[in-house]
């Protein structure tokens, strides 16, 4: 073998393993990312239970009667599951002995939830071009949601605010309480009687952490969970 030829075989051979290895730790890096969300529940499927985050290659095994309705928080798929034995898969699932209708609803997907750094500098940075405009902010929301009632993710903290930041007026802070809680984690703004503003430009803050949305012009009043759902 020439000593050319075998610094092409050296070459070869390692970026096979590169790949390999990139392959492995983006693996292992999605893995304990949820992919979906579990938006309804009938019977006792095994594993699982309403609202529960739920992550790619997770197995799932309903009873011939059950039902679950999963979200994609990415694709944006909405699955309705009866029976059979489901594999979670990144975009979908992988159902077996059972029965699977999926509809393509509407989310921000692979938007829907930001780093702690993410949404700290974005909010920083939204808050100074308030200041600065003189004609009034240019505001670039972080995420679309498609519902003006919005179910907001705040196991990770205990007070919340909302405000509009387009228009002055629409303001709400409270204390989070376990007892206003869905599942102990969601806060579902039906539960306030307050609807938002299609078209209208919002911040959130939980705690230290800001998330700036954007109602969806065409946005009804409520719609499957992916659409409504923000997550810190």
């Amino acid at each position: 073998m020439t000593q050319r030829l075998q610094n092409a075989v050296r070459c070869t051979t390692a970026a096979i393993i590169v790949g390999v290895g990139v392959t492995i730790w983006m693996a292992e890096a999605l893995a304990d990312q949820p992919v979906a969300i579990v938006e309804e529940v009938s019977g006792r499927p095994s594993g699982v239970d309403l609202m529960d985050y739920v992550e790619a290659g997770k197995v799932l095994k309903l009873g011939v009667r059950d039902r679950i309705v999963l979200g994609y928080l990415k694709s944006c798929w909405r699955e309705t599951i009866i029976g059979g034995t489901i594999t979670v898969g990144v975009d979908q699932s992988r159902v077996q002995s059972g029965s699977v209708e999926r509809v393509r609803v509407k989310c921000d997907g692979g938007h829907m939830e930001l780093s702690p750094e993410e949404a700290v500098q974005s909010a920083g940075l939204i808050s100074r071009s308030i200041g600065e405009q003189p004609n009034g902010p240019q505001i670039l929301p972080q995420v679309t949601l498609y519902a003006r009632i919005p179910m907001i993710d705040v196991r990770a903290g205990r007070t919340l605010l909302i405000e509009r930041i387009d228009k002055l007026g629409e303001r709400l802070t409270f204390a989070v309480e376990p007892s206003q809680l869905v599942r102990g984690a969601f806060y579902d703004f039906a539960n306030a009687n307050w609807v938002l503003a299609a078209g209208g430009v919002y911040r959130v803050t939980l705690d230290a952490k800001q998330i700036v949305f954007k109602v969806d012009a065409a946005a009804p009043l409520t719609a499957p969970l992916a659409s409504r759902l923000l997550r810190f």
